[in-house]
């Protein structure tokens, strides 16, 4: 927990206080000048059984691999041993990318992968017996592990050679829906690519581009229009993967079309023009038809880590309740006796897809009015803050009923902080990234606070750190995040 109100950069910054929030606009009414909230976003997923197919059979090859290989070398050993092995396989392979799904497949790709992650578990294996007193030492159990090691290996490798057939197979005859972003030659190449090569099992439907009149009598014949169709073209067509060519994701507009692409549920890639870039030490690079092919993250709200994320934001704040109960009764009295009646303030605050919620505080000064209230950027120097005041914005005490918020949903422990409708519309005309914040559920604390971009300071800068924040997020950063917030509130600034 941090700053109640976010603050304009300081004179001398990227755009000053005064630059960004003209005595013009302050002077207009509150009224009417909330921020049009983003639509919401409906998913448009591929079938259910298209995204579990290849894992499942990729699973179930290394299971019916793994008992195979102990049947034919030790034929004795209790079946207790493959279940400890398929244990310790299967989040290995798993964490190593060896489930995932992707356009080239190649069991001999595969090999080098499978054999040191059945390494490590046939050591597990042999670390587990000597801790349960059965010791494995002597040529003849460690030569038994050894042909353990290489027929699970071998025929891994071989079920994965049979499974990626039949999945060749079945792309061929149903491929999935692919709209190409770009109508250059790259794009138009690619789209040939997946016309000849079916195995990949993307079927071009047409390409979007916004700069059609700069094709020329090159512009393929299905060119369905800009990226401001892109979300019409996927509902229409029902399309499943989106590919991004010729460079396109460098522009601000393109890689807006992929988020939201993203969000709507179909699977993103880029052909990046410079090809050394698909080699920056990227596992996850694939290829079509000898065209680099980088997948993109999937967006946090659809990864399966963001449910516990939620779960623990519950648990996180509805236990903070109850144990800051007695602060939080100290702090209503406090404000009572300093502003008199109206312990909780409540103001309008924009969330997730720029919806609207009321943020709860405690009270620290009376504003004049609504407009004050709504327009006023900054209050830290207020004469009219009392010493209750002052304090509970210090310590940032006033930020407590947020819990509240988070257990309601509408805000989490660690996100983009929220910020007021009439300043997010200003910010947003500003600055054209500033709007991607509203692509998770804002926070209490987030990336930007953190790196002491709290008060006075960037807006611009507070919108990077926001979306680096939500394109790198994980549980541990949010863990991190916590830990440098509870270290910064020991040195309070009251910004």
């Amino acid at each position: 927990m941090t700053i109640d109100h976010e603050s304009v950069p300081r004179p001398g910054g990227p755009l000053s206080a005064r630059r960004q929030l003209s005595t013009e606009l302050l002077d207009r009414p509150a009224a009417g000048l909330r921020a049009r909230p983003a639509p919401q976003v409906g998913r448009h997923r591929r079938p259910f059984r298209s995204r579990v197919a290849l894992p499942a059979g990729l699973l179930g090859s290394d299971a019916l691999a793994l008992a195979a290989a102990v049947v034919l070398t030790a034929p004795g050993r209790p079946p207790l041993t493959a279940v400890a092995l398929l244990a310790v396989l299967v989040p290995l392979n798993a964490s190593g990318g060896l489930y995932r799904s992707r356009l080239t497949v190649s069991a001999l790709d595969d090999l080098p992968a499978l054999a040191a992650r059945a390494a490590v578990s046939v050591a597990f294996a042999v670390t587990l017996a000597a801790c349960l007193g059965r010791s494995l030492a002597g040529p003849a159990p460690l030569l038994g592990l050894a042909a353990l090691l290489a027929a699970f290996t071998l025929l891994a490798c071989l079920a994965r050679a049979a499974v990626y057939a039949l999945l060749r197979r079945a792309r061929r005859r149903r491929p999935s829906p692919t709209l190409v972003l770009g109508a250059g030659q790259l794009g138009q190449r690619v789209a040939a690519v997946l016309l000849e090569h079916r195995e990949y099992g993307l079927r071009p439907v047409g390409h979007l581009d916004s700069r059609p009149l700069l094709l020329g009598p090159d512009a393929p014949p299905r060119l369905l229009g800009g990226l401001d169709a892109l979300e019409s073209q996927i509902r229409r067509k029902r399309i499943h993967h989106v590919i991004a060519t010729e460079g396109t994701a460098d522009d601000a507009a393109t890689a807006a079309a992929l988020r939201r692409a993203a969000r709507l549920g179909c699977r993103v890639w880029v052909v990046p023009q410079l090809r050394e870039y698909a080699a920056l030490g990227r596992r996850d690079t694939d290829q079509l038809w000898g065209f680099p092919c980088v997948p993109l993250e999937l967006p946090a709200l659809r990864r399966r880590s963001w449910a516990l994320k939620r779960s623990l934001d519950v648990a996180a704040a509805g236990l903070g309740l109850v144990l800051l109960s007695p602060v939080l009764a100290a702090c209503a009295l406090a404000v009572r006796f300093d502003t008199g009646p109206g312990v909780l303030f409540r103001q309008q605050r924009t969330g997730l897809d720029g919806q609207v919620f009321t943020l709860l505080k405690f009270r620290t000064l009376r504003p004049s009015n609504e407009h004050e209230s709504a327009t006023r950027w900054n209050i830290s120097q207020d004469h009219r803050m009392g010493a209750v005041g002052r304090l509970l914005r210090r310590t940032s005490m006033d930020e407590l009923p947020q819990l509240w918020n988070v257990v309601r949903g509408d805000m989490s422990l660690v996100g983009p902080r929220p910020e007021r409708p009439y300043f997010v519309m200003r910010f947003g005309q500003a600055y054209p990234e500033y709007q991607d914040r509203h692509r998770v559920p804002v926070g209490l604390t987030g990336l930007a606070q953190v790196n002491g971009l709290r008060g006075d300071t960037s807006i611009e800068d507070r919108a990077r750190f926001d979306n680096r924040y939500i394109e790198s997020w994980s549980l541990w950063q949010d863990a991190k995040i916590l830990l440098r917030t509870a270290a910064l509130m020991l040195h309070p600034d009251g910004s």
